[in-house]
């Protein structure tokens, strides 16, 4: 297929998907760059279409997929050829929410997840209310890269993963490990009972280069804005700062979490 016009009907659906309530309606999200679509193909996540700019359809490649594809008799390229929408640069740069175009823009269903995919873990980030969506999206690439089994979005604020910003700052790792929303307080109780469950305070006791903590455990992260609640400071059974010079108050929350992640999991 080969669409060249802005005001074709399908690149109108997905302009809409750049809009929360759309994403939620159509259970779909907007994917951005070769890599982005890629990883997501690898991780088994139903694509309906991959836009890509006419001319460069060669560099776009699902080599590195061959394995996990290999379960069918089709090549990766021959499943995905009549998904491919051949396509211009003014099309992808109204369908994408970067300033400098992509050459590749995919629509994918969402993949879901709930407590129930919470049973075994045992290395859980949380974040509450976290409203940042690059440093959303950089947390759960970390999270992924130092091993954690899963991450809660607590609270009623927390931004949207399915997000183009989120989605672009995991660097195709969001669908690695499962990522719950919860909102209710007593859930977080029942479902983290038997954890140790750290908080990270800038005012706690504990410093992190001397902590040690037990498995399973749930390290509990505040929104930069806010930091952590009362009710999630008064659950800790643990809490932990990172120390630092005097002359800085804080890190990005990002940065904050990266290191804790470092120095429990490595």
């Amino acid at each position: 297929m080969e669409i060249t016009s802005v005001n074709n009907d399908l690149v109108k659906e997905t302009v809409k998907l750049l809009q929360k309530k759309y994403r939620d309606k159509e259970d779909k999200f907007i994917l951005e760059g070769a890599k982005c679509v890629e990883e997501a193909i690898c991780a088994g996540l139903e694509i309906e279409h991959i836009f890509v700019l006419r001319g460069k359809e060669n560099n776009f490649s699902f080599c590195h997929c061959e394995e996990s594809l290999s379960s069918t008799s089709q090549s990766p390229v021959d499943r995905f050829l009549k998904k491919i929408v051949i396509t211009t640069e003014p099309v992808l740069k109204k369908i994408s929410a970067t300033d400098s175009v992509p050459e590749v823009v995919a629509v994918a269903r969402k993949k879901h997840y709930d407590i129930k995919d919470l049973k075994d873990v045992k290395k859980v980030v949380l974040l509450e209310n976290i409203k940042d969506l690059g440093n959303l999206g950089t947390i759960l690439r970390t999270s992924v890269a130092f091993g954690v089994d899963a991450v809660v979005l607590y609270g009623r604020e927390c931004a949207d993963i399915y997000n183009p910003k989120c989605v672009r700052s995991t660097v195709g790792n969001l669908w690695k490990i499962p990522v719950v929303y919860i909102e209710d307080f007593e859930e977080i109780k029942r479902v983290f009972k038997g954890f140790e469950r750290v908080a990270t305070l800038p005012r706690a006791n504990n410093y992190l280069k001397n902590f040690e903590v037990k498995t399973p455990f749930v390290v509990m992260f505040g929104s930069e804005a806010d930091g952590l609640s009362d009710e999630l400071a008064n659950l800790s059974t643990e809490r932990v700062k990172i120390e630092m010079s005097d002359s800085v108050e804080s890190l990005n929350l990002s940065v904050s979490c990266a290191v804790v992640l470092y120095k429990l999991f490595v």
